[in-house]
């Protein structure tokens, strides 16, 4: 009972297997760069390499079995981060994790804030334009009255119950043609 020492991972003396096998393989993953596809955690953020430590029957390769230690040794799992490693007591899948800012509460606010902004936009263009077609209009009609004012004035006259305007006067007297006589 000497233990193991492999690349990525340490063994220490005094392992058995269990159920109970001469033979066992070991199954070392290192998933790299797709660990953050398959193993995602809620609520935290990996900061390294999810690797894996299994171990099977050699005997029934389908049979995951599971390494007893006689006394507190445990396992020791190298290269999770750069120059750095992992001490666990049972096998399985491993990484480093952080707790993630909570970003739900920061983009509720930036939400709010861009409606907030947007509505307030949205008002702000109706008023102009309602200003803008309101001064346009006005200077129509001042520019109206400007020309009404420099051009002849018709009297008005009342013809039932509307108003209309009426020429004073007629500049030349119209003449019947059958009337003439040299």
């Amino acid at each position: 009972m000497y233990g193991a020492r492999y690349r990525a991972f340490t063994i220490p003396p005094g392992i058995l297997p269990w159920p109970y096998t001469k033979r066992i393989d070991i199954l070392y993953q290192n998933l790299g760069n797709w660990s953050s596809y398959y193993n995602s955690v809620p609520n935290y953020t990996l900061i390294a390499l999810v690797v894996g430590f299994l171990a099977y029957d050699s005997n029934r390769r389908s049979m995951n079995i599971e390494l007893k230690t006689e006394g507190n040794d445990p396992f020791i799992v190298n290269s999770v981060t750069v120059e750095s490693s992992c001490i666990v007591r049972e096998q399985g899948h491993f990484s480093v994790v952080v707790p993630c800012k909570s970003t739900k509460d920061k983009a509720w606010k930036w939400r709010i804030i861009g409606i907030a902004a947007g509505v307030v936009g949205l008002m702000l263009v109706l008023v102009i334009g309602i200003v803008g077609y309101k001064w346009i209009t006005r200077e129509k009609m001042k520019k109206m009255e400007r020309e009404s004012e420099r051009s002849e004035v018709l009297d008005t006259i009342w013809i039932g119950r509307s108003r209309m305007p009426s020429a004073s006067g007629i500049r030349t007297q119209p003449v019947f043609e059958s009337s003439y006589l040299p």
